[in-house]
């Protein structure tokens, strides 16, 4: 596993939450800041922007997916049994 892919994994975990975490510190629905932070947060690290699409291809559609599926996730958890 590349360092890119790595570091993407650990920030989508630490990152991207469902909406009803809404009010978690720094949390965020919000595509494009979150794709903002991701690519800042990666070259912090020395990992550029070419590296993650190379990763990830369109690094906001990722992204997109990412909080669909958080929010999917937890709307599954939240209903009733």
């Amino acid at each position: 596993m590349s360092n890119a892919r790595e570091f993407i994994d650990f920030w989508v975990e630490n990152s991207v939450h469902a909406v009803e975490q809404y009010r978690t510190v720094g949390a965020s629905q919000d595509v494009a800041e979150l794709t903002r932070r991701l690519v800042e947060a990666a070259e912090g690290q020395g990992i550029s922007e070419a590296e993650l699409r190379a990763e990830i291809g369109d690094i906001s559609d990722y992204i997109e997916g990412r909080l669909k599926a958080a929010n999917r996730a937890e709307n599954e958890r939240r209903k009733p049994v």
